[in-house]
């Protein structure tokens, strides 16, 4: 059965894959197929399902910063938008059912909120996946979307823990001393290396926490985010986060197959699932208004709010959790289910073409934004500088370091990431932060005196974006850019990089002539070419 189980969930995940759309959503797909096949749920899917939902808690803890929850365009952003999310949507299942829809008119107004409350959410999964994909984590919008959705994930947090109805024993005021634990703690990961040591000394620490609360009498989950959190910051702590990441995929596949066993849609719950997910829009305008009224500015406010506008898995962990408490029917579970399935579907295909969508209108936009922005969205200025690197990963730092040595100060690094840029000026170099596909910033940053660009990006997308917004504004020096196969060479070309190197070729190149300098002089005779027939 269990074989069954997961080669069903391969095929709909792969399907998914293979059109460009999240797995999961083929694993929702494929727990209805085993419902209509008379599959049911069973002890084990529940445990692989329960572990998925710890195991992305304690990486959401992990990430967790503090310093970006207290900035106004983020607590008060989620705050304001899950209020008036929930009251607009609330409000428009109330006319649907005064309109005659059967599921809606059997709501009552804890219901109506409760449910507004699941679609509250935007998935932490799919905007976190898209933004990995495009190397768009550390921008500015990128960041803002993340602290958005960790607040979100407080909120679920906080409900899960009250819908138990657990009172937590006398003994829990004990779990305070877990502060003071944090740093042996910190050094216990540190110890743990970087091999299959480390997912495994996550998993007893989420496990552990989980467990630890529940012992006093509180939600295990929030036990788990809470040692997630007093582990954040520590130089593992990234480190170990991915090293989970494939274990919280894998057992998070049970939770959406439990979801998809838990009952069969039919046609009314599919139109209905349609028209809660035709709502989004306003879901987007109300990310917006709060953004720009917050001083983004309109490109960062746009991509967060188009990046956002999609529910969430952990909508699904509350209306599961609801269903449990008898609070709504399991038919509303799979109305959620199925409306965040084709959330995803839109936000896969909408944000590919984000950076065009807002060079198309972003006269409009920008009609939107205060005069006066954020300080930490002004834009740098630079002078003097002759090459400029953007991308300050290992090769686009190898590349800035190598040529300072020659350059000297005429060579500046940027980047989107105000840590690495940080981490550079501390050190004495010239780094300005900035996000390359941003043409708001190549418009109000004079590159004219620039004589060379060297495009050191994750990929040949942003590198081809970034030279078309280089080439609007008039920049005539040259470009070169790094490609990591033989294929992405020509596409570069095309798009105007003056020089495109093969980053493996010329790492092994590099490598052989570097290995070269430290012998001897005449240890080894160059020999003749030799060529072949």
């Amino acid at each position: 059965m269990e074989f069954i189980l997961l080669l069903i969930a391969f095929v709909c995940g792969f399907a998914c894959k293979f059109v460009n759309l999240p797995p999961l959503i083929g694993y929702l797909i494929a727990g209805f197929i085993l419902n209509a096949l008379g599959f049911s749920s069973n002890p084990t899917l529940q445990t692989i399902a329960d572990l998925g939902i710890t195991v992305m808690l304690f990486t959401i803890g992990l990430k967790l910063n503090i310093k970006d929850l207290i900035k106004p365009e983020i607590w008060f952003a989620s705050i304001a938008h899950s209020t008036l999310w929930i009251s607009f949507i609330s409000l428009f299942m109330f006319i649907m059912g005064v309109a005659g829809l059967s599921y809606f008119a059997e709501l009552s107004m804890f219901q109506l909120a409760l449910i507004g409350f699941a679609f509250s959410f935007s998935s932490t999964v799919c905007v976190v996946k898209i933004l990995e994909e495009s190397g768009e984590t550390r921008t500015r919008h990128g960041k803002v979307a993340i602290g958005i959705l960790i607040m979100q994930d407080i909120f679920a947090v906080v409900f899960l823990v009250l819908a138990t109805g657990k009172v937590p024993s006398i003994y829990a005021l004990a779990l305070f001393a877990l502060i003071p634990l944090a740093p042996l703690l910190k050094r216990f990961v540190a110890e743990a290396g970087h091999g299959e040591l480390l997912p495994l000394c996550g998993l007893v620490c989420a496990l552990g926490g989980y467990h630890l609360f529940e012992l006093v009498g509180v939600k295990g989950d929030l036990g788990a985010l809470i040692i997630g959190v007093l582990l954040a910051g520590n130089a593992k702590s990234s480190e170990l986060a991915k090293s989970l990441l494939s274990f919280k995929d894998l057992f998070l596949i049970g939770f959406f197959l439990s979801i998809g066993l838990t009952a069969l849609p039919n046609l009314e719950m599919t139109l209905i699932a349609l028209l809660l997910t035709a709502v989004i829009p306003v879901k987007f305008v109300l990310f917006f208004a709060l953004f720009t009224q917050l001083r983004l500015r309109a490109r960062t406010s746009y991509l967060s709010s188009l990046i956002m506008s999609n529910y969430s898995e952990f909508g699904l962990i509350v209306a599961a959790v609801a269903v449990t408490s008898n609070m709504i029917t399991d038919e509303w579970l799979v109305i959620i289910a199925m409306s965040v399935s084709f959330s995803f579907v839109i936000s896969s295909i909408l944000y590919k073409q984000s950076h065009e969508q807002y060079q198309r209108f972003k006269l409009s936009l920008r009609s939107f934004q205060k005069h006066k922005p954020l300080p930490e969205d002004a834009y740098p200025s630079f002078k003097d500088v002759d090459v400029l690197v953007i991308g300050m990963g290992r090769v686009g730092k190898g590349a800035f370091t190598a040529l300072t040595k020659v350059v000297g100060p005429a060579v500046c690094g940027m980047d989107a990431d105000e840590d690495k840029v940080r981490n550079l000026r501390q050190t004495g170099h010239n780094a300005i932060v900035g996000d390359g596909e941003n043409i708001d910033l190549w418009e109000n940053l004079n590159v004219q005196d620039v004589k060379l660009v060297l495009l050191a990006l994750p990929s040949i997308e942003d590198s081809a974006n970034v030279t078309e917004q280089l080439r609007m504004v008039n920049y005539n020096g040259k470009i070169a850019a790094i490609a990591r196969y033989e294929d992405e060479v020509q596409p570069l070309l095309d798009k105007g990089v003056d020089q495109v190197f093969n980053f493996f070729t010329d790492a092994g190149l590099g490598f052989a002539e570097e290995s070269l300098a430290i012998l001897d002089e005449g240890q080894i005779t160059p020999q003749p070419a030799v060529s072949q027939s």
